[in-house]
Order: structure tokens, then sequence, then C-alpha cells
């Protein structure tokens, strides 16, 4: 498991937690946006939406770029990475749980059942 720092991974899944800031880094992998174009299919005020792009700043999954009068977002993928190792190694704990617990049951479904352990 790669070693991440316990701010930056409560940063990464803070960041991660909310719908609208889900919503915009998922927009970010089309292409890199201005505010203005982010903002368009929220039904929120610029100023949510700048709010939200400031956690999602913080927490390094955006980089911000002046060009002109335009702020250009783009989507810093690599950020996820300590996120995704951390879920990886809890995928593999349930993986492997999840595959000890199918063995168990098809064990005890194919050992037939004797009337005596029926009885109460």
């Amino acid at each position: 498991m790669v070693e991440s720092s316990p701010a930056h991974l409560d940063s990464l899944f803070h960041a991660l937690a909310d719908t609208t800031r889900r919503a915009i880094l998922r927009d970010l992998t089309l292409r890199e946006k201005t505010v203005g174009e982010i903002a368009q299919p929220f039904a929120i005020s610029l100023a949510a939406v700048s709010k939200h792009l400031k956690v999602l700043e913080a927490a390094d999954l955006i980089e911000r770029q002046r060009r002109g009068s335009f702020q250009v977002v783009r989507l810093n993928a690599p950020s996820l990475k300590p996120a995704t190792e951390w879920l990886g190694f809890y995928d593999k704990f349930w993986n492997s749980a999840l595959d000890r617990l199918q063995t168990h049951l098809e064990a005890v479904h194919l050992t037939p059942i004797s009337k005596e352990k029926l009885k109460p």
C-alpha cells in the first residue's frame, strides 16, 4: 500500500464526498474547461461552483490556469492515485474474504444434510 499522509487522504476523500465535485471531475475527464463552462450544467451560483473548485484545488485534484480573462481548469488525475491505492488495499481484503465465504458456502451446500442434524 502506498503511504500517503493522513491529511492528504482526508483532503482527497473530503473533495470526493460531494456529488457536485465528483460531477465536475467527471466532466473534466473529457477536456479542460473554463469556470463558466464548468458551472453551466449546475443549478447553483458561480460563487458556489468557485467554492467547489477551491476544495478540489486544495486536494490537488484540479489545476487552474489564467488565459486572458478566463480561468481554465483541468483535471490532475495522478493526484487520485493515493486514494485509489488506499481503496485498492481494502478491495484485496474484501475480495479475499468473499472468496473464502463463497468456498465455505459451496462446501456446506454440497454436503448432504442428515435428518438428525435437522432435529431440534
